[in-house]
């Protein structure tokens, strides 16, 4: 018995150490920006491919007015810009979450391709959205399927980041470890599309009338919100400094005070 569970705990740290075991960072952003950039790739030809309007269509429907003809794919339009922007944010916060990262490990690479693998999934969520105008009886469901590939993409991300404050001395740059300059703005930038698409996805469960609109308004929102977190977290930074400064200058006055005492005056 003695024998077996010390093959087993020496089985557990044989694998605990693979995890850990260094990864090339360099392969791992090289893997990661194909896979973006193929991505894009994909939503820029569907949306070449499926949505201009045929010349006949054009002269025959629409009197040859080739605006209104494009807005009537205004939708489907609606629904590429949103997914694209979804990927270049996406894309943005994992080349910051890199950028701070010194050295890779297996587990991380592992979440990475996680993550990649609901990135590869995001042109499935345009082709869904952008059918809401022919399908609106699935509109719902489309948004939710959305709304979940674009909260895994996510909280794979955030995984990483969780994995690399395990071991921050070795795998963080100064900066972006607990109590660095970019600590609080990394884990605020990493939290918002994991909340974000969550939120979403239960707004539209409660209210399904409005489902397009929240799901469209979350996509538009994000990106002011990105900027919107560098400002709050920098003037919360600034708030919780001065107010230590001030709590350390009290105390500095309070023990100069009563070394200014006699000794009568302080029994």
């Amino acid at each position: 018995g003695q024998s077996d569970e010390e093959e087993e705990h020496h089985s557990l740290e044989t694998f605990t150490f693979y995890l850990s075991e260094p990864l090339s960072k360099e392969r791992v952003e090289a893997f990661s920006d194909g896979v973006y950039a193929i991505v894009a790739t994909l939503l820029i030809l569907d949306i070449c491919e499926d949505n201009v309007p045929d010349p006949r269509e054009v002269e025959e429907k629409f009197h040859g007015s080739l605006l209104e003809a494009l807005s009537e794919y205004g939708p489907n339009y609606l629904a590429y810009f949103g997914s694209f922007v979804t990927i270049g944010l996406l894309w943005f916060v994992h080349h910051s979450l890199f950028l701070y990262v010194t050295k890779a490990t297996r587990l991380m690479g592992l979440l990475n391709i996680l993550s990649l693998a609901f990135i590869g999934g995001l042109p499935l969520a345009y082709q869904l959205t952008s059918e809401f105008a022919e399908r609106s009886h699935n509109e719902i469901e489309a948004i939710q399927v959305s709304c979940v590939i674009t909260f895994f993409a996510s909280i794979f991300q955030f995984a990483i980041w969780t994995t690399a404050l395990l071991y921050e001395r070795e795998t963080l740059h100064p900066f972006a470890r607990y109590g660095g300059k970019e600590h609080a703005f990394m884990f605020a930038k990493l939290a918002l599309y994991p909340c974000v698409s969550l939120g979403a996805f239960f707004l539209t469960c409660l209210l399904s009338e409005f489902s397009t609109a929240i799901f469209h308004l979350m996509q538009i929102i994000i990106p002011f919100a990105f900027l919107a977190l560098r400002i709050l977290v920098r003037i919360s930074l600034t708030v919780i400094k001065s107010a230590m400064s001030l709590s350390r200058r009290k105390v500095v006055l309070l023990e100069e005070e009563e070394a200014c005492l006699s000794p009568t005056e302080t029994s």
